[in-house]
């Protein structure tokens, strides 16, 4: 059984809404297992094994071959696109590392001023390994790249403002 964000994000939302407080699931490959805290709408995580197939949990999963660690209870589910003014911003799914381009020497998937289309890949956010393409979820013009190549990034941290067509 391989998890995604998305079945991720679903099923931390699905414990927040029932009486369970601790949910564990485990197969040949990972372990990962959800309590709620304290406060009403909070969960913690906690994983085991680092081969968990996607890292895009904007709860930071914190993965180790040690035991496992506690992770910082969710953020409040922020839209992957927020409005400022006429600008919108691409904002990171993810904890990671921001790349603009496929490879080293390749060119980037977007510079400022370029036009793009919804569902065009704009950068690649890498988490535990695995690189994740983000696609832009508007189109428009990238009016400005907020973040530099190789950088680290946090949920919800604004990415790109493009000015929507």
């Amino acid at each position: 059984m391989d998890l995604d964000f998305s079945e991720l994000r679903q099923l931390v939302a699905a414990l927040d809404q029932t009486d369970i407080a601790e949910l564990t699931l485990k197969n040949p490959n990972f372990e990962l297992t959800l309590r709620k805290a304290t406060a009403p709408g909070q969960a913690v995580m906690f994983a085991s094994d680092a081969t968990l197939q996607s890292a895009a949990a904007p709860q930071a999963l914190a993965t180790t071959a040690a035991p496992p660690m506690a992770v910082a209870p969710p953020m409040a589910a922020a839209p992957p696109v927020a409005a400022v003014s006429d600008l919108y911003e691409i904002t990171s799914p993810m904890v990671g590392t921001f790349y603009r381009s496929p490879a080293p020497d390749e060119s980037p998937f977007v510079n400022t001023g370029d036009r793009i289309k919804s569902g065009q890949t704009v950068c690649i956010i890498e988490a535990m390994k695995l690189m994740n393409e983000l696609e832009a979820e508007v189109s428009g013009e990238i009016v400005e790249i907020l973040v530099q190549n190789a950088e680290p990034v946090e949920f919800g941290q604004p990415l790109m403002r493009v000015k929507q067509s």
